[in-house]
């Protein structure tokens, strides 16, 4: 149901002959607008657009704003997606105008200094990875992902072998399977055994000749490390397959572990979740690939290089390159924070981040497993899976009910219902950038809402405009305006 009264869109508050700005009169001879603009590119009307007053425009934003959750004002103890703290020294530097006023059809020559961050990063993430060769081209996580398995495809079609199969594991991010299916691939799942692991004998009876690519995540998406993963490579190897490593959870082995050295081919990044870029939002992101040295061919073009002169430039001539996966050479804001975030920790910085992840989602898994149990793992890396499967048991408490509550404590819910391999699941990460006082916190909320009536959780949340929207029908048939709703709110809210 709904709650509050929401603030009403411009649109509603749009008064006829307002004005954001009022300018003075010009001292420039006027054309005509024929002149200008064609008639036939000339709606007949203008469009309908607000007017508007800059405090009404001011005073909107900054509302919706404070109704927004944001790494900013909550904690975010969001499971798989690492919403940890975005430094503001790199948004500042972001934002210079060496950097913002940039343009990707200027003149490489003039281009010298962020081609040159660019180049570095490519040699950072390499190094990271313990791979070879790095494309910062694609634009998200998932694209990494698609754009490596084309690499992939691209490597087998150049062999001239006919390879038909993607191995994935049960517990693997969704847009894995996605990805394999895009690039042509049959998605072939791989079990988990009774510790959260990937299943050695499944996995043996469906590797063959005709599997491409093992997709793994490690530490896997209930936060364990799988000591597998040079067994798998090996096996993987002996077959002439490849192995790819998921870089989601890639902030728990920052320093301390290189996927290129537990036997990965290729790999992408999420440089919002490994490197503090800011997260969600639709974007815009980045999703840097890693490859090894006999990939590297196949990578997306252009990539940074540089000439034996020192000056930089792109690189377009890879007559066996997959092409572009998007438009220029990468999403170079999100790029220059990561590369800020890398050169602010250094080496040791960045193990130390790893480390802190991996020691506050340990103490806030010890706060809390005793109401909330762990199924798999007595101790986790970054991120752990708690269970609410026996209190919706035995009270009707379920997952939903325990991220909704959370809302009204001003604490962002976790990751729900994800893996599917836990019931009623609590994906939990806490990041390294929360303080213990946060971490506690947080547990004693979790503690508090499992002793709370039921049937008032099935209401919560309790201070949000919206409580509980259908979501299904909100995704399909959105209602936009307060005033369409009503009141009851009916095919919007339950």
């Amino acid at each position: 149901m709904y709650k509050l009264d929401p603030p009403p869109l411009l649109f509603e508050s749009s008064r006829r002959g307002r004005f954001t700005a009022c300018f003075p009169s010009s001292d420039v001879p006027g054309r005509a607008l024929d002149d200008l603009i064609p008639a036939a590119y000339r709606a007949e009307t203008p469009p309908p657009l607000p007017e508007l007053s800059e405090l009404d425009v001011v005073r909107h934003y900054t509302n919706l704003s404070a109704s927004n959750m944001s790494i900013d004002t909550n904690f975010y103890p969001l499971g798989s997606c690492t919403m940890k703290y975005n430094p503001k020294r790199n948004e500042r530097l972001a934002s210079s105008p060496g950097l913002g006023a940039q343009h990707p059809y200027q003149a490489e020559n003039t281009l010298q200094g962020l081609l040159a961050v660019l180049f570095e990063l490519q040699q950072f993430l390499a190094e990271i990875a313990g791979l070879h060769a790095v494309s910062l081209q694609p634009a998200a996580g998932a694209q990494g992902e698609l754009a490596s398995l084309l690499v992939a495809a691209a490597y087998f079609r150049d062999r001239g072998e006919k390879r038909t199969k993607v191995l994935i594991p049960d517990s693997a991010h969704g847009t894995n399977p996605a990805s394999a299916h895009l690039a042509g691939f049959e998605a072939v799942t791989i079990r988990s055994n009774a510790a959260g692991l990937v299943d050695l004998e499944d996995f043996r009876s469906k590797l063959d000749d005709q599997t491409a690519v093992f997709m793994i995540t490690n530490p896997n998406t209930v936060g364990l490390f799988d000591p597998q993963i040079g067994t798998l490579a090996r096996l993987l190897h002996e077959r002439g397959a490849l192995l790819y490593l998921d870089g989601a959870n890639m902030n728990a082995i920052l320093g301390a572990v290189r996927p290129g050295d537990m036997g990965a081919d290729l790999m992408h990044y999420n440089p919002h979740k490994t490197f503090s870029g800011p997260h969600g939002g639709g974007g815009p992101g980045a999703g840097p690939i890693a490859v090894r040295d006999f990939l590297a061919p196949y990578l997306p073009a252009p990539l940074v290089a540089r000439n034996e002169d020192g000056s930089f430039f792109l690189d377009h001539a890879r007559p066996k390159s997959i092409g572009r996966v998007r438009s220029f050479f990468g999403n170079t804001g999100v790029l220059f924070r990561a590369y800020c975030y890398i050169r602010s920790q250094g080496p040791d910085g960045l193990k130390q981040v790893s480390e802190h992840a991996v020691l506050n989602a340990n103490y806030l898994l010890a706060l809390v497993r005793h109401v909330y149990p762990v199924p798999l793992g007595t101790r986790c890396m970054h991120e752990f899976v708690a269970s609410a499967r026996g209190m919706a048991r035995e009270k009707g408490i379920r997952a939903m009910d325990i991220a909704k509550r959370l809302l009204d404590h001003n604490i962002h819910a976790p990751t729900v219902y994800f893996p599917l391999i836990v019931p009623e699941a609590l994906m939990i990460e806490p990041t390294e950038t929360e303080s213990r006082d946060t971490l506690e916190a947080f547990a004693a909320t979790l503690l508090k809402i499992a002793q709370e009536d039921p049937a008032q959780l099935h209401e919560a949340p309790h201070s949000t405009p919206i409580s509980r929207p259908d979501e299904v029908k909100a995704a399909r048939t959105p209602v936009l305006r307060w005033k369409d709703a009503g009141r009851s709110a009916e095919g919007v809210a339950s």
